[in-house]
């Protein structure tokens, strides 16, 4: 049976191969010390750090931004080598031996077993020949500014030069995400700033709520206190001397594209342009069953298979829009109860489904905000893109921004949720791309921003 569980509308993380080994001395216990592999599934082989020390140890994912994370039953006898990993469906488990300066064996997980070797050493990092690296021929400045009652913590990165600067404030997609849009191996808002940074542009990226330095919790809050997050973000870019307080935008991915016409539409006139990249412009009930559909369908599914889950999102997203939240949650139990028992969320994961920014996401209608932009608006969509399929939200991104002035809708083809160059557009293709974001797509935002807000 495939995996039917609820697809929410976050980035999935799916791991990249990366193999290395490192030559240093084995240290007096032959176990201790760092470990790097790669869990050998057919097709997509899996990079895994491990680290066993003091009778414990932790695992790196690093394409999931997963560091750390501590490992349970952790057994270092040199005949008898094994972890398991708490948490995650399918009771994920290793078991091997120490021979040779290396460590081989078997991980397991939802009843099937898979090849894995470990080397000495740790990780080496996924090749990303387009993330920036140090000296930046721009200024960067940490910053925190106040929302409510919390704190803000984010980037801010100048241009060199007194200004005042235009600026764009970048709004990540859902899920938490930090200041960089750090997914699957890929900083997707650390090459967009230093693109839009070296082009003239002044950019603020921020940590999401309970993110990094940001306080709060992301999945207390709705969609009206995120836009007052992106307004006071707005704020904190007025009040700076840096800027030009006449021409600041706000650049928005995946439901970012959601937030920031929602938060344009609340602050009247202080926002000047639009650069929504992957936003969706149908509702998210709608958004959420057919992403469903769509992954399934790219994951091997059945066409009644895929049918099926979709219903059932249907069913529970309806019942969550309306309030039910007692009746979304039997719709969610009745649904795991028919899974395999590897398959059924946890308990920290089903609540996610129902906490506030989910029922925020699912009930919101963008019609509203985007037929109120009076703004240039760019907005991109890879062709690709199984996750906001353009098929579904092109069309009405471009009748819904007939009123504003210069609108500019774009589909690139052969790229996906990222605006990476794919081959199926899958989200297990994600960390595989080298590529972070296609430059043919960086190089039309930056042309369409400096011709309608050209950088002084």
């Amino acid at each position: 049976m495939r995996d039917r569980r609820l697809l929410p509308v976050v980035l999935l993380a799916i791991l990249a191969l990366v193999a290395g080994c490192a030559s240093e001395q084995a240290p007096a216990d032959p176990v201790a010390g760092e470990w790097n592999g790669s869990i050998e599934v057919p097709g997509q082989p899996l990079p895994i750090g491990v680290t066993f020390a003091d009778g414990g140890g932790t695992i790196d994912i690093p394409v999931q931004g997963i560091a750390d994370a501590p490992l349970a039953d952790v057994v270092t006898d040199p005949g008898n080598v094994g972890f398991t990993l708490q948490g995650i469906p399918g009771d994920p488990a290793f078991t091997g031996r120490y021979a040779d300066d290396r460590i081989t064996g078997d991980f397991t997980q939802a009843g099937q077993s898979f090849p894995l070797t470990l080397a000495r050493g740790a990780l080496p990092p996924p090749a990303r020949p387009q993330e920036p690296k140090p000296p930046f021929p721009y200024r960067s400045e940490e910053v925190t500014f106040r929302s409510g009652d919390i704190t803000v913590a984010g980037t801010l990165t100048l241009p060199d030069g007194a200004g005042p600067f235009p600026a764009v404030q970048l709004v990540t997609g859902s899920g938490p995400q930090n200041r960089d849009e750090e997914l699957m191996g890929h900083k997707v808002f650390l090459l967009v700033a230093d693109t839009l940074t070296r082009a003239g542009y002044a950019v603020l990226r921020t940590d999401d709520r309970g993110v990094g330095g940001t306080g709060g919790d992301l999945n207390a809050a709705t969609y009206d206190v995120l836009a007052g997050d992106i307004a006071a973000g707005t704020d904190f870019l007025r009040g700076r001397a840096e800027i030009d307080r006449e021409r600041i935008g706000l650049f928005g991915h995946s439901e970012g594209g959601y937030l920031a016409p929602l938060a344009a539409s609340k602050q009247g006139d202080q926002i000047d342009f639009l650069v929504l990249m992957a936003g969706p412009a149908v509702p998210g009930r709608d958004v959420l069953i057919e992403q469903n559909g769509l992954l399934l369908t790219a994951a091997g599914a059945t066409p009644e298979e895929a049918r099926a889950q979709q219903e059932y999102v249907a069913e529970w997203s309806a019942l969550l829009v309306a309030g039910d939240t007692a009746g979304a949650r039997a719709a969610t139990e009745r649904h795991e109860a028919a899974l395999p028992p590897e398959q059924r969320s946890s308990p920290a994961a089903l609540d996610a489904q129902q906490a506030p920014v989910m029922r925020s996401f699912l009930a919101y209608d963008p019609a509203p905000a985007l037929r109120a932009v009076r703004v240039p608006t760019l907005a991109l969509f890879g062709a690709k893109d199984l996750q906001v399929p353009p098929a579904q939200s092109e069309q009405p991104m471009r009748d819904l921004l007939a009123g504003a002035p210069d609108p500019t809708v774009r589909t690139f083809p052969g790229l996906n949720h990222l605006l990476q160059p794919a081959n199926t557009g899958s989200p297990s293709e994600y960390a595989t791309i080298e590529t972070t974001v296609d430059p043919a797509a960086l190089t039309f935002v930056t042309d369409w921003l400096t011709t309608r807000i050209p950088p002084r």
